[in-house]
């Protein structure tokens, strides 16, 4: 069926919002929901230390059901909020329809989910779909040239620990599609802090390797159109040599063949 006659899969997608007062995007959030009836903004305040759960309130009532906020306390860092989020979404979600975390700074534009929304929509065996920053000709995407390379470090490392061919697993939008394996995935708490995204991606391999699935036909690495490197980033560059640490603790706790419910 030609995906532009059918209706869009219903989505709701997470924003975790940590002292996001001053740079929340009213109009690139209000602008979103009317470019996707089908689609839910659920804000997951994590903690925040400003005026943050304010202004996430202001917004939801200004757009009914279309807005949720889920408070956090206290501060339990990204991982938990999307995790969290991501819970609160599955408890009304069918499988088969979509949710997502996208990042509250926006470098990834949201007008570039109907990408990621299509993939899912026409490619049925395809469980996620992943934005990867890659700079391409004809792509609009700046990034720091120091995390740039220390980016490309640490995927190449997580490529050759998690033995799958991803050229970036840290991007802050992910799409998937509602499954039992999704709700295996994010039922425990992560053991890592910093990189909770090759972390959610070791839980699902180690399931699917343990079915004797072939992970890499059901993960879509989507080249972004458009990526930019936003100042006032909470992301250090001590965090890097921290994820290494965290690596090897994901490693070992979901080895092929386990699954999150195997520790």
């Amino acid at each position: 069926m030609d995906a532009t006659l059918q209706a869009a899969l219903p989505c709701t997608l997470v924003v975790p919002c940590y002292n996001e007062e001053q740079r929340f995007h009213d109009d690139a959030f209000a602008a979103f929901l009317a470019a996707e009836p089908e689609a839910h903004l659920l804000f997951v305040n994590d903690g925040s230390r400003d005026g943050t759960l304010a202004r996430l309130h202001a917004f939801a009532a200004l757009h009914g059901d279309r807005c949720s906020v889920l408070d956090v306390q206290p501060n339990g860092g990204k991982g938990e909020a999307v995790r969290r989020g991501m819970l609160h979404a599955l408890r009304t979600a069918a499988n088969g329809t979509l949710v997502g975390f996208w990042d509250a700074d926006l470098a990834t534009p949201l007008d570039a989910y109907a990408d990621f929304r299509l993939i899912l929509e026409t490619l049925p065996e395809i469980e996620m779909v992943f934005g990867s920053r890659i700079q391409l000709l004809g792509r609009h995407v700046k990034r720091n040239a120091m995390r740039h390379y220390a980016g490309r470090v640490f995927a190449t490392t997580v490529s050759l620990a998690l033995g799958l061919p991803i050229y970036d697993s840290q991007c802050g939008a992910k799409v998937f599609r509602v499954s039992g394996v999704l709700r295996e995935v994010l039922a425990m708490p992560f053991v890592s802090r910093w990189i909770f995204d090759v972390e959610v991606l070791a839980r699902f391999l180690a399931v699917w390797r343990a079915g004797g699935a072939h992970p890499e036909t059901r993960i879509y690495e989507l080249p972004l159109k458009v990526w930019i490197d936003v100042p006032g980033s909470k992301v250090h560059l001590s965090d890097f040599f921290r994820s290494f640490t965290d690596l090897i603790k994901i490693r070992s706790s979901f080895p092929a063949g386990r699954g999150p419910r195997g520790r």
